[in-house]
């Protein structure tokens, strides 16, 4: 892979959300974004990640104030419930969704594409019914590139 600079569109669609809990994606410490589109089905976000000179291993550097964690282990935080700015809930979670997951050839295909964006699809509500929770892994998440017209 060439060294990558750039933006890289990340879409996280919790698909099967529970009734009645509120999600928020987490910029840097404590500013929460809202879903842009909610239904009883799904609930989605839609971030930008830079993406700096790759990592001594090859890998991409995720950058940018979604991206947590340090350069070797990025994550972005789904908050639910009292996490996500909702009052009077007994809902108090973040789910990690671990950057290094994406196939590295969607970061490849999507890095710098204003038509592309790559989606993250993730169940979620967890088998006791509450909202998704700590680090999603396969199969409760599934990546894929999605395009738009330009």
């Amino acid at each position: 892979m060439q060294a990558q600079r750039g933006h890289l569109q990340l879409i996280l669609t919790l698909q099967s959300p529970p009734p009645g809990v509120d999600f928020a994606v987490q910029r840097g410490r404590d500013d929460l974004v809202k879903p842009f589109s909610v239904t009883k089905d799904f609930a989605s976000f839609a971030i930008t990640l830079t993406l700096g000179p790759l990592l001594a291993d090859g890998a991409p550097n995720f950058q940018g104030p979604f991206a947590q964690g340090t350069p070797a282990d990025r994550f972005v935080y789904v908050n639910s419930g009292f996490y996500a700015g909702q009052m009077g809930t007994p809902w108090e979670r973040r789910a990690k969704i671990k950057l290094a997951g994406i196939p590295i050839e969607l970061v490849e295909s999507a890095a710098g594409r204003p038509d592309a964006a790559i989606e993250a699809r993730i169940h979620g509500t967890m088998k006791d019914g509450g909202p998704v929770c700590a680090t999603v892994r396969p199969p409760q998440i599934f990546w894929q590139m999605v395009t738009r017209p330009a």
